[in-house]
């Protein structure tokens, strides 16, 4: 399934749209503008949380933690030695953690299990900013696909805008 997220260029904290290949508006993502690090509630429209993404205060690298239903359901950080470009892993629990590599600050990445491509990230067909592309794969889990671009988003370009 293909998603277009688009961040909200005017809004207080980090908030996202997320609409489906129809055009049509599937989530939204409320980033919290007063917190200690970056929080932020992902929404159906009806306005259900769906997941909470709270950044780990603290750590020696970007490290957020995603939220169901109050549950731990996995954690998002970026490697720490990787010099010319972000690497990040998404620790879930079992075996099928995943990996982000590609050129993040460009907006595209894959993301994989193994060797395995589960999603893709682009902004190659897209003009505006802050607009880019996720096809998340067949029997993926798009709640957890999309809260990890959105932190991917947070790593790699917030810092830039706040400089």
């Amino acid at each position: 399934m293909r998603y277009l997220m688009r961040q909200k260029l005017l809004s207080w904290g980090n908030d996202f749209v997320i609409k489906d290949e129809a055009g049509n508006d599937v989530y939204v993502v409320d980033g919290k503008a007063i917190s200690v690090g970056n929080q932020a509630s992902f929404q159906d429209l009806a306005g259900n949380e769906l997941a909470f993404i709270r950044q780990k205060f603290l750590s020696l690298v970007p490290t957020y933690e995603l939220y169901c239903g109050g549950v731990l359901v996995a954690v998002v950080k970026r490697e720490l030695f990787k010099f010319f470009h972000h690497t990040f892993t998404v620790d879930v629990p079992g075996p099928d953690d995943l990996t982000a590599e590609g050129d993040l600050t460009d907006h595209e990445y894959a993301l994989r299990r193994g060797e395995r491509e589960v999603a893709h990230v682009s902004k190659k067909w897209f003009t505006l900013a802050d607009t880019y592309g996720v096809d998340v794969g067949e029997g993926e889990d798009p709640v957890l696909i999309l809260a990890t671009a959105v932190v991917v988003d947070l790593v790699c370009h917030d810092s830039r805008k706040r400089r």
